[in-house]
């Protein structure tokens, strides 16, 4: 009798309205708004960017000139910004990479407590530091320390067309402007590495040692198949502060013609320091121009990310939970 008379009262527990039925509401709402509102400035830059590098791209079309002021084509003048752009990041997150994961790794299962969450708050504030200190100490500090390694590479690997050239005597080239931007992108794929670490299923970390794996077989085991995924979408995330980067790379770097060398001065120029140099003087198709290189760097910015969300929807049904 007691268990029939409940149970009609716990149907109608069931669906009564909840009290909580209009703040989910609400924050569905303000969830919703906001993601309509990204999409629209995302789609109100791309449109403002096209539109502004039309008399550019066409010249003979929008702006009634037959060519652009700093080239014969457009693409003459943007290709060397793309590659510099393109192999000065590639160069950062080659050196940033495999670092980052080592000192995620060390906090997250190597280091003790007492060193582990000091670490991780310098880590947090490195990520911190402005751009312009990083770009500030590549100027002075780096550039001249790097100029003994670029003599040894001059003289004994300029067979490679990368170290060709000449060797810089001030240290103001496109790879230690790489190697500033892999400082500057450090701590941002370390600290995402570092909690994704951390979230691995201690159940299978204590099972991979219980059947007696060592520590780096535990990790190669259950720690890196969780965190795959992660890792990707970290890099991918300082991949494009690299690519965007622009007042480190226009300190450090001497503009000048595209050379394949990354131990020259004088040569080489990324699109954020070609624009940051060059845009408050510019007007009319200059600064067509200039928009136009913009656009570049956001469409190569947006592969990027297609790329990245891609490659982990390739592994997301794999991880160490499952």
């Amino acid at each position: 009798m007691t268990e029939t008379a409940t149970e009609p009262a716990r149907e109608s527990s069931l669906t009564a309205p909840r009290g909580g039925a209009a703040g989910d509401k609400v924050f569905s709402g303000l969830a919703l708004a906001a993601g309509v509102i990204i999409l629209m400035v995302l789609a109100f830059v791309a449109i403002f960017l096209a539109v502004e590098s039309l008399p550019a791209l066409w010249p003979k079309v929008f702006s009634n000139q037959e060519t652009i002021k700093s080239a014969d084509t457009f693409w003459q003048y943007v290709w060397p910004l793309m590659a510099g752009t393109v192999i000065a990041s590639l160069i950062a997150i080659l050196i940033a990479t495999p670092v980052a994961v080592g000192i995620a790794l060390y906090i997250s299962h190597y280091a003790p407590a007492s060193i582990s969450t000091p670490v991780g708050y310098v880590i947090d504030l490195l990520a911190a530091i402005p751009s312009v200190v990083f770009g500030a100490w590549g100027m002075t500090t780096l550039a001249g320390g790097m100029v003994p390694i670029y003599g040894w590479l001059g003289e004994y690997l300029d067979w490679i067309p990368l170290f060709g050239g000449g060797a810089s005597t001030t240290g103001r080239t496109l790879l230690t402007a790489a190697v500033v931007l892999a400082v500057m992108i450090l701590p941002i794929i370390t600290s995402l590495c570092r909690e994704i670490f951390i979230q691995t299923p201690k159940l299978h970390e204590e099972a991979a040692l219980a059947l007696g794996a060592t520590r780096w077989e535990m990790i190669r085991m259950t720690v890196f198949p969780f965190a795959r995924a992660g890792i990707i979408s970290a890099i991918m995330l300082g991949l494009g502060r690299a690519l965007g980067e622009t007042m480190a790379v226009t300190l450090v770097l001497s503009g000048g013609a595209f050379s394949w060398s990354l131990i020259s001065s004088g040569a080489n120029q990324t699109i954020p320091s070609e624009i940051a140099l060059n845009f408050p003087e510019a007007f009319g198709m200059r600064q067509s121009e200039l928009i136009a290189a913009g656009l570049m760097l956001f469409i190569i910015t947006l592969v990027v990310n297609m790329i990245a969300r891609w490659v982990v929807n390739r592994h997301k049904e794999f991880s160490g939970a499952n």
